[in-house]
């Protein structure tokens, strides 16, 4: 059972110890990574899921275009095929996943972990190294209150395929027409790839005319 697996988590109060924020944070201040690096351990997820003392890192990619900037987007399934009540029938741009102990195997558990989702949840022809940009954190939503995020940058000149069943639909979308998405009134989209927003923007170079027009 899911709840049975061992996954990586750190305890909320190393991990804020120099600092706590809300939303995102860039890479280039706090080092995050190191952080957790330095003192994960593994529990098993259902002891974890409902508790707050614990945050569960997740390494959560974003893919994009190269050549026209698009950014592949996705809406979870929005039945029993998604196996997260809580984040059925929602848009994301963002993949990812928790980090299993099996991932310790390797010497960098964040990044097996996050080349393993990439490779489970799509299809695409090769890709440029993963930059991270920074951090999410989002304690203001039930999912968000144990996960922390490792947001990540992924370029590629390939087209890229949903192949889980958990994504009902997948394709390359414009940042306009992501911009547009979180501004309907009955918006649908997972919390953090709404906060991803800005930063992806940002990486991007997209200029605020660029991304308005």
């Amino acid at each position: 059972m899911k709840f049975d697996k061992e996954i990586l988590v750190i305890d909320r109060a190393t991990l804020f110890s120099d600092g706590y924020f809300q939303g995102f944070a860039p890479a280039e201040g706090l080092n995050y990574y190191d952080v957790i690096c330095d003192n994960y351990f593994y529990m098993k997820r259902g002891l974890v899921e409902p508790n707050p003392i614990y945050k569960q890192p997740i390494a959560y990619a974003v893919i994009v275009n190269k050549e026209n900037r698009h950014i592949f987007a996705y809406q979870r399934a929005g039945t029993a095929d998604y196996h997260e009540d809580r984040l059925r029938g929602k848009w994301s741009w963002g993949i990812g996943g928790h980090i299993d102990k099996v991932d310790s195997a390797e010497q960098n558990p964040i990044m097996t972990s996050l080349l393993r989702e990439v490779e489970e949840e799509v299809e695409l022809d090769g890709f440029d190294e993963p930059l991270l940009l920074g951090y999410i954190n989002d304690d203001q939503t039930e999912v968000g209150l144990v996960h922390f995020g490792l947001l990540y940058l992924i370029k590629t000149g390939s087209k890229v395929k949903a192949r889980d069943k958990e994504i009902s639909w997948g394709g390359f979308m414009s940042y306009d027409q992501l911009e547009e998405i979180c501004m309907l009134d009955d918006k649908n989209v997972e919390s953090w790839s709404e906060i991803s927003l800005e930063p992806i923007r940002r990486a991007l170079g997209l200029g605020e005319s660029e991304a308005e027009g």
